[in-house]
């Protein structure tokens, strides 16, 4: 059970570790390898391949080492502060990163596809007609079809929702300390997350095979994909995080009054839910 109970010092003070050394050489492999990989160097993908484990066997160990800490009493209250303090700014960050995608998303459609399709450069352009989606001025885009909101789309958005509503229930479970129900709910949410990701890999298969619709596609395409893919990325990730909360609450981790992590990862996925409805309105919809 959690080792919480103890007494927890005035503020935490780790001792020096070699995790963060060691993760910025993971890294440092892993974006030299990509810059060599984008430019045709065999051996690029297996040396990021490496780098990319090498980084993930070093999270590994970084995570476990906190999740000590805590579990032996370490971490007071200024030290929960501070994790949300840090949980918190992680998470606007990610609104600025998706915020960048939205905004490039909006400049095409609103800005720069009526400037394009104007009286003035019509000169320039005179087969362009100003309606979104488009194969650009020059036509080189090769024809594709949008992707609606139907089935997928709002059959996902229909499972993200739901997931909000089990991993809330598994949160006020966890404070009225029933960890069977807590254990149950949160097991569901997991589920539902990696169940829209397959749903997506069915739907980007569907994109590529049936409409043509390629991250080459134009500005759609770009957007479609990017706004998309780094959604999933971002739902996997979570998935992944919420998948490491059943396991330390069903070793007995976590007490009502002490559960960051939990709470941290429910943060991530309700910021998930939130981006991918602005996602559905604007991508799927508009």
């Amino acid at each position: 059970m959690s080792g919480q109970h103890q007494t927890a010092p005035y503020y935490f003070v780790p001792a020096p570790s070699r995790h963060p050394v060691s993760c910025s050489v993971g890294l440092l492999v892993v974006l030299a390898s990509a810059a060599a990989w984008v430019n045709g160097q065999s051996w690029a993908p297996w040396t990021a391949l490496v780098g990319l484990l090498w980084v993930l066997w070093v999270l590994r160990g970084w995570f476990g080492d906190s999740i000590a800490e805590s579990e032996g009493g370490l971490y007071g209250k200024r030290i929960d502060v501070s994790y949300r303090w840090g949980m918190s700014w992680f998470i606007f960050s990610e609104v600025m990163f998706f915020a960048a995608f939205f905004g490039a998303l909006f400049y095409a459609r609103t800005l720069a596809m009526p400037w394009l399709g104007d009286l003035d450069n019509k000169l320039l352009w005179p087969d362009f007609t100003a309606v979104w989606p488009n194969t650009g001025p020059a036509g080189v885009i090769d024809a594709f079809e949008t992707m609606g909101p139907w089935p997928i789309p709002t059959l996902n958005t229909a499972l993200l929702l739901t997931s909000g509503v089990t991993l809330t229930i598994s949160h006020h479970a966890l404070r009225a300390n029933h960890r069977a129900s807590a254990i149950f709910w949160l097991f569901a949410t997991v589920v539902l997350g990696f169940v829209f990701l397959g749903f997506q890999a069915y739907e980007y298969h569907h994109a590529y095979t049936e409409l043509n619709l390629k991250l080459t596609s134009g500005v759609y395409g770009s957007t479609f994909f990017l706004l998309t893919g780094f959604h999933g990325f971002h739902v996997m990730m979570g998935a992944i995080m919420l998948s490491v909360m059943l396991v330390r609450l069903m070793k007995g981790h976590f007490t009502p009054e002490h559960h960051f992590g939990f709470e941290g990862a429910a943060w991530y996925w309700h910021f998930v839910d939130v981006v991918w409805l602005g996602l559905y309105v604007v991508v799927y919809w508009l």
